[in-house]
């Protein structure tokens, strides 16, 4: 059973609390299918979140088969299963793709024969198994939703929580969705709660909760809406609301709570008796251990006595007769206890650990990337026209260094003109491989911000589905960490090896290259992963690119290649510059002659060692990456 008692959340406003839900009492026994209706900001998503544990309540309790959720641990991630708003699936896989991956990442499975079971058995139950193999973006709105609820019920959750499943879809779909929803609510003793804007197909619910401004107005059987807000029609019941206020009707329906809650008891035990409940008859007809009186039997005339503008009160004797029997401690809500429920046979469902759900994650990363053609060719333009922008420079960076040493000491006019073309070949020599290696660092600066600007924040809503089913946020960015560099050594080695083909890395020793690749890899990973912290952080893709653009653009001009930079601003912007590090490192392994080309060329400072730049490098990778996790940690659930 799921109880709530003086159920609130708050929030503040101005300065002032605000309680978004007030005071919510229910009870609702397993095996029941209820709809939160109410108009348009009455706090229907609020109380599921806030029951879902998506916000966290201000007061009160919540119970769950007599636990206090609170104080005694929260529901497993496999107990309770949330279909939201949005669409939780990735476009680039097919139905059964995506939930073969939340089977693997929410569910310990014993073999492949049990994983392959469990599949089959949500298709069936969701009537998705014709288009297992349809591509997620092609599906329709209310195949969409079907999908979202079948990734949810791998779990087998005793409690089902669905935010405006049925919202945008047309009638045939709307209702096939319910009625979905009403079948599952007959298996294991399972609590489906669905949030609808619709009053449609009541009729199939068991219980409707009718919030008016955070508020209980009603909770009791469909048949009883129309009797209770005394109108003819159920589309007659919002502009009825608003006519009183809030506080009003919830003293009313107060006074009348145990006449409904016993209809909705009754029409259980209709339910038992004829077999479409979990149920046994015996314990179905138990008293719950805490209350020492029967249920109030409801005959159908008493309908007809609650029925005025706002009512008053219940002139039913047996009610009246209830309510002197009870004991001081009894509760005004009566519904069966979880005593009554046939416990669960099968075996309690696991979450895989972290190293399981990280194999999951990558391999689904990697199918979504080169299913994805536009992300493909993307990063196959760059990763062949960047290096061919640095090329275009290399005949001036091939061209023979002069040394001032071959002009010996000659002062005449002819010997000046030399010292000249001397100074003139060094100048744009040194400029030209400067050029070149710095060219390599923004290019490859610019790569990492592509790789990881949108990685995060365009898949945020997903990510925070897949937290709160379980999945663990290291295992998420250790995938991410594993994808990317993956990303990350390819595009170097290619920039890499194309530019050496045309132009040597004037370095020296036989190690003289690879130290330069070292730079060219650790700028990319530097800008990357920090990128991936900015886009953990933020709460749109947009927000995310346009800041990781920005950051790339600083980058040549804020690194003195170009302009040299007054020296108190350089020393305050300098740690931020990762192609600056990435460029002066380099220069640390060119031939000293040519070095001293590149020195004579800049007035930036460059004679910082080539471990105090992989140093600065590497601390830059290791604070993206803190953000990114703290980013990953954070909760950013958007509705």
């Amino acid at each position: 059973m799921l109880e709530l008692k003086d159920f609130c959340f708050t929030i503040d406003k101005d300065g002032e609390p605000l309680n978004l839900i007030d005071r919510v009492n229910l009870k609702i026994p397993k095996g029941h299918f209820m709809a939160i209706v109410g108009p348009s900001g009455c706090g229907k998503t609020t109380l599921l979140n806030t029951i879902a544990g998506l916000n966290e309540m201000s007061e009160g309790y919540i119970y769950w088969d007599g636990r206090d959720l609170e104080e005694e641990g929260d529901l497993e991630p496999a107990e309770l299963g949330y279909v939201p708003q949005f669409s939780i699936a990735y476009d680039e896989l097919t139905v059964d793709e995506s939930i073969e991956a939340v089977t693997k990442l929410r569910v310990k499975t014993r073999d492949l024969d049990d994983l392959d079971q469990r599949i089959d058995r949500v298709l069936e139950e969701t009537g998705l198994a014709p288009i297992a193999d349809r591509l997620v973006k092609v599906l329709s709105g209310g195949q969409k939703r079907r999908l979202g609820l079948a990734m949810e019920l791998v779990t087998d959750p005793t409690l089902l929580l669905c935010d405006e499943v049925t919202s945008g879809l047309d009638p045939r779909s709307e209702r096939d969705i319910v009625r979905r929803l009403h079948d599952l609510s007959r298996r294991d003793g399972r609590i489906v709660i669905s949030v609808t804007h619709s009053l449609a197909h009541l009729e199939l619910y068991d219980s409707i909760l009718v919030l008016h401004e955070g508020r209980v107005a009603y909770h009791g059987p469909p048949a009883g809406l129309t009797h209770y807000f005394s109108v003819e029609d159920t589309e007659e019941i919002y502009p009825r609301l608003a006519k009183q206020d809030s506080n009003r009707w919830r003293k009313s329906w107060e006074k009348h709570a145990d006449v409904y809650y016993s209809k909705i008891e009754k029409n259980r035990n209709k339910l038992i008796d004829a077999g479409e409940l979990n149920v046994p008859l015996t314990a179905s007809k138990q008293t719950s251990p805490d209350t020492a009186t029967a249920p109030i039997e409801v005959e159908d005339e008493d309908w007809d006595e609650i029925n005025g503008e706002v009512p008053e009160k219940a002139s039913s004797s047996k009610r009246n007769k209830r309510k002197k029997e009870k004991s001081p401690d009894t509760e005004p809500l009566s519904l069966d206890d979880d005593n009554d429920i046939i416990k669960e046979t099968t075996e309690a469902v696991r979450t895989p650990g972290a190293f399981s759900q990280f194999c999951t994650l990558l391999a689904r990363r990697w199918k979504i990337f080169f299913r994805d053609r536009g992300q493909v060719f993307l990063q196959l333009a760059i990763m062949i026209c960047f290096p061919l922008i640095v090329i275009l420079f290399a005949e001036q960076g091939n061209e023979t260094l002069l040394s001032f040493s071959d002009s010996g000491t000659d002062y005449s006019v002819s010997g000046l003109e030399n010292l000249n073309k001397i100074a003139s070949n060094r100048a744009k020599v040194g400029g030209a491989v400067s050029g070149i290696i710095m060219f390599q660092m923004v290019l490859l600066a610019l790569m990492g911000s592509n790789n990881a600007a949108r990685e995060i924040a365009g898949e945020r809503k997903i990510m925070e589905k897949e937290k709160f089913g379980g999945v663990s946020p290291f295992a998420y960015l250790l995938s991410k960490i594993t994808f990317l560099v993956a990303i990350i050594l390819v595009q170097s080695l290619i920039m890499g090896i194309a530019v050496q083909s045309a132009w040597a890395f004037k370095g020296t020793g036989s190690t003289s290259y690879v130290d330069h690749f070292i730079f060219l890899v650790l700028i990319n990973a530097a800008m990357t992963f920090i990128c991936l912290g900015i886009s953990s952080l933020m709460k749109t893709s947009e927000k995310a690119s346009l800041l990781s653009i920005y950051l790339v653009g600083f980058q040549l001009p804020l690194s003195g290649a170009v302009l040299a930079l007054p020296e108190t601003v350089g020393m305050i912007t300098r740690p931020f510059i990762s192609a600056y590090w990435a460029w002066a490192g380099s220069l640390q392994h060119l031939r000293t002659d040519y070095y001293a080309a590149v020195k004579g060329v800049t007035e930036t400072r460059i004679d910082f060692n080539s471990t105090t730049c992989m140093t600065i490098l590497g601390a830059q990778i290791l604070i993206g990456l803190i953000l990114t996790y703290i980013g990953i940690r954070r909760h950013q659930w958007e509705h």
